[in-house]
């Protein structure tokens, strides 16, 4: 099916009005949160009005950005995401700790041998210097 050049100009048009709302919405709420914020009275009937308002205009403006062709194509990736995560084996309990003891045994090894030979240079360097006498 082709689409027209014209319907894709409307709908690049159309997504770009869609991500500029979203924009002034996003800096409405930003600029509203810090004019009628009071300090220090977190309890009070005006911050929950704000909490609210902050948070139905941001899932507002997260309803506009999902309808724009971009939006769309996140969702996409996320349900794919999510049918890809549903196939993945997990370890199991006693596999992630037998990992974990294996990991941190490997690194103090690994350490301990690196603080050896660390010394055994340093030993020399002090030796060929004389720093050390």
């Amino acid at each position: 099916m082709l689409v027209s050049n014209e319907s894709q100009d409307t709908n690049t048009i159309l997504d770009k009005l869609k991500w500029c709302l979203a924009l002034v919405l996003i800096a409405f709420v930003v600029w509203g949160n810090f004019y009628f914020a009071e300090p220090n009275d977190i309890y009070q009937p005006n911050t929950i009005v704000r909490i609210i308002a902050v948070v139905v205009i941001s899932l507002l403006t997260l309803l506009i950005a999902i309808t724009t062709n971009k939006g769309k194509s996140f969702l996409l990736f996320l349900q794919e995401s999510r049918k890809e995560l549903r196939k993945v084996v997990w370890p199991t309990r006693k596999e992630t700790a037998q990992t974990t003891l294996l990991v941190a045994a490997i690194t103090l090894i690994v350490g301990l041998a690196l603080w050896g030979m660390d010394s055994v240079f340093r030993s020399i360097i002090f030796y060929l210097t004389s720093i050390g006498r």
